[in-house]
């Protein structure tokens, strides 16, 4: 190290240098200072020039600042240049982002600052795989006007683990991965094939990343099986999107030290809620129950009780059970299984609010007035007793269909039941007052034959009874979210932002040529999107109107900052119903059990910038789930085609591309794709106001909503994709939308919100905007 003049100590500079000596027991420069530092400088400086300018002499200190400059680097936050000198990515004209992969071999990167992607051409993403974090430099623009990037050096390498179909060739062998993202084929060296045959479907676990020159060398790890195997889909959406199916030996371990009842002693100090008639409300195929509902008159009010599975009972901050639980988010439900979040011990035994067994929970209560106002509400750790296992099906038949034979059954809950409803009612009025969008959708369910293949595809019911439920689920996390605010304890809030500028001038050009206009100026509330609604609800373009502004809406996520929920029009909002199955309700339960007893906020176990991470990473494995259910189910579908090609059917354009048309089959619940060059003789040019392909020569023009009757050409289950030939198409240009559009078709890939319960058969794709899944059918997603 060069010799260094005397200086004023790092620390004296440093702001944070507090915080690093209490988090570290002895202190480096903190990366802030570190930054701040390089910003201001005119020039990259090495590490010999830090420590000089800072005066670290100690050797220690030395040590521990270029062990830190190495992990700014590896985390992108500086860049070292070939002489050793360290600045900052923004300094030195260069973008760090993950890498999105094309089938076609190119790529984008998604910068982590935001704006606009960089082109990343085919050459350059030969060294790199979908996913992977990099810096880039910007080379230039490419004929298509976008800005080009250049690797300079590569963070993390996001994929060790690929699933695909293993073939050989010449004596070569190799994978080629099941993702479309993944366009470049792994090598195998004969020692590692593992036994696979061609043909067959394999995980392969990478030994050697990709370069510019060399492409990605692998061994196969495990054989899944035969191409068309039964349950094939989603044991390949599972490894493709990395979500955990196996929990550590710890985590079973210390599941089942809690035994199969609850222990006399756990249930101490608590409120005794044994003969409150409390019940749960699910679907019929469902196996966990977290939620149970009770509601009475108290005068002119209502008294609602909404009882939640103490699950945080079980699973403590930093467990073993809590770390796998965190790694999850959430639980996953696949069309024929479920990836529970919590092990089965938990998830459908000890947590579950089973009928007639003790069981622990944390309980809302609520007073509501009849204006479906909340104006007092209160928690409590308490032990209860379910008092029936109800079904949607069965309290809409008592409470709707006045079914003589259930309401004699049950005719000890029935006026529970019945005051649920009238609360119900209230409830809603309310929800229509304060002008949350309610968007008309249907979803679909998958149902099997006896070989685990496809049978059909049938429409979801959703009848009052989700309704209820419904509501008293948002009822009850609007007082979480509220009570969580008002001690101002670090939490997890469901937050629903309003359309950004640029969707919203979209939408206003989409509805302008239309004439209709979306009311609230610059920042429209949701009352106003509700007012729209109901204007266009009755027109026969309806369904296309939703459509349009269900896609100028953004996505809901989990962040420590509360900034209102858009969709719901509420100002506060947190997950606290269903801590089984999702993690950040697990979060919100520990913060109201640490108040109760008595904890103050800032001694909390878990602090504010803890929660930042936690809502990424749960926002990411709800997003995660998703995906990987859209995969499984875009297989099936495709499986459930190959046997109707050259059948007939009709449909209803979903969605408008510069390629062609997106159809969505009418009975069948299946889309497929028109290709442009599949259309009638003629020019054809993408309108993207006005969701629209129209013929330069003809007039002809196919709009989002139009209908349309169309023969299955072609099925590529690789590829997941389903070619249909148009058979009837609208006469010209401007046709107006058919009546009968299949309303599954209108779902974005957003999430607006309303709350959580369905029925755990599976549903056939991610959850429509508004809605969120438990376990399979009609959980809205609030």
């Amino acid at each position: 190290m060069t010799s260094r003049s005397k200086r004023p100590a790092w620390h004296k500079l440093d702001p944070h240098f507090e915080r690093e000596s209490e988090k570290y027991g002895r202190a480096a420069p903190s990366r802030e200072f570190i930054l701040d530092y390089l910003r201001q400088r005119a020039e990259p400086l090495d590490w010999d020039s830090l420590c000089a300018a800072w005066g670290i002499t100690d050797e220690w200190e030395a040590d521990a600042l270029q062990r830190r400059l190495r992990a700014m680097t590896r985390e992108g936050q500086l860049v070292c240049n070939r002489r050793g000198g360290y600045g900052p990515i923004a300094k030195m004209d260069l973008v760090r982002g993950r890498v999105v992969g094309h089938p076609e071999g190119y790529g984008f990167l998604v910068a982590d600052e935001g704006g606009d992607d960089l082109y990343i051409p085919p050459h350059e993403m030969r060294a790199l795989l979908h996913g992977d974090r990099v810096v880039m430099c910007v080379t230039g623009i490419d004929r298509r006007g976008r800005r080009e990037g250049k690797v300079v050096e590569i963070i993390e390498r996001n994929t060790q683990v690929v699933v695909g179909r293993y073939a050989e060739e010449g004596g070569i062998g190799f994978v080629t991965p099941d993702s479309r993202r993944l366009p470049q084929d792994l090598i195998v060296p004969p020692d590692g094939r593992g036994g696979a045959r061609p043909g067959q479907i394999v995980v392969a676990e990478l030994i050697q990343q990709p370069t510019r020159h060399t492409a990605p060398l692998a061994r196969v790890r495990e054989v899944l099986g035969d191409h068309m195997a039964p349950g094939m889909e989603v044991r390949i959406a599972i490894v493709n999107h990395g979500i955990p199916t196996e929990f550590p030996p710890a985590a079973l371990a210390e599941a089942a030290t809690f035994g199969a009842s609850v222990a006399e002693d756990a249930k101490a100090g608590r409120k005794d809620l044994r003969k409150l008639p409390l019940v749960t409300i699910d679907g019929i195929s469902a196996r966990d129950f977290d939620d149970a509902v009770y509601c009475e008159h108290r005068g002119d009010n209502w008294r609602l009780y909404v009882a939640i599975a103490d699950v945080s009972h079980y699973v403590r901050a930093g467990a073993a059970l809590d770390r796998e639980a965190l790694a999850r988010g959430n639980s996953v439900y696949f069309p024929d299984r479920v990836i529970p979040m919590l092990p089965e011990a938990l998830s459908n035994g000890l947590c579950s609010l089973n009928p007639e067994v003790d069981r622990l929970c944390m309980v809302c209560e609520m007073t509501i007035d009849t204006d479906g106002q909340i104006i007092r509400s209160r928690f409590h750790e308490a032990v209860m007793r379910s008092h029936a296992r109800l079904t949607y099906d069965a309290v809409a038949a008592m409470l709707m269909e006045g079914d003589t034979g259930l309401r004699a059954q049950y005719a000890r809950l029935v006026p529970h039941l019945e005051r649920l409803y009238g609360l119900y009612e209230i409830l809603r009025r309310a929800r229509e007052r304060r002008g949350a969008i309610d968007f008309e959708t249907q979803e679909t369910e998958i149902e099997y034959g006896a070989d685990r293949k496809i049978e059909r595809i049938v429409p979801s019911r959703r009848n009052d009874a989700h309704k209820i439920i419904e509501e008293c689920m948002i009822a009850a996390n609007v007082a979480t979210a509220r009570y969580l605010e008002r001690k101002r304890i670090p939490t997890l809030y469901r937050v629903h932002a309003g359309p950004r500028a640029e969707k919203l001038e979209k939408l206003r050009a989409f509805l302008a040529p239309l004439g209709l206009a979306l009311g609230g100026g610059d920042e429209p509330a949701p009352a106003d999107f509700e007012r729209l609604l109901n204007t266009v609800r009755d027109r026969p373009d309806a369904e296309l109107i939703q459509t349009v502004m269900l896609r100028s809406l953004s996505q809901a996520v989990y962040s420590p900052d509360n900034s209102g929920h858009f969709g719901l029009a509420l100002k506060a909002y947190a997950h606290f119903t269903s801590p089984i199955r999702r993690y950040p309700d697990l979060l919100v339960h520990r913060a109201i059990r640490h108040l109760l007893q008595g904890g103050k906020a800032k001694e909390f176990v878990h602090a504010a910038t803890q929660m930042v991470e936690f809502g990424e990473q749960c926002s990411m494995t709800e997003r995660r789930a998703d995906d990987a259910v859209r995969d499984a189910v875009e297989w099936l579908k495709c499986e459930y085609m190959l046997d109707k090609v050259g059948e007939e059917f009709d449909g209803t354009v979903a969605a408008v591309t510069g390629f062609g048309l997106f159809v969505a089959l009418r009975e069948v619940y299946v889309e497929g794709l028109i290709h442009v060059t599949n259309l009638p003789n003629d020019y054809y040019h993408f309108d993207p106001v006005g969701q629209r392909l129209a013929g330069e020569r003809s007039g002809r023009s196919f709009r989002l909503g139009d209908s349309v009757r169309v023969r299955v050409a072609r099925v590529d289950l690789d590829e997941r994709k389903i070619d249909f030939e148009p058979i009837e198409v609208p006469a010209a240009a401007g046709a107006a939308p058919g009546r009968g559009r299949p309303r599954a078709a209108a779902r974005p890939d957003v999430v607006v919100e309303p709350p959580p319960k369905a029925d755990r058969r599976r549903k056939d794709a991610a959850p429509a905007a508004g809605h969120e899944r438990k376990g399979g059918k009609h959980r809205r997603r609030r």
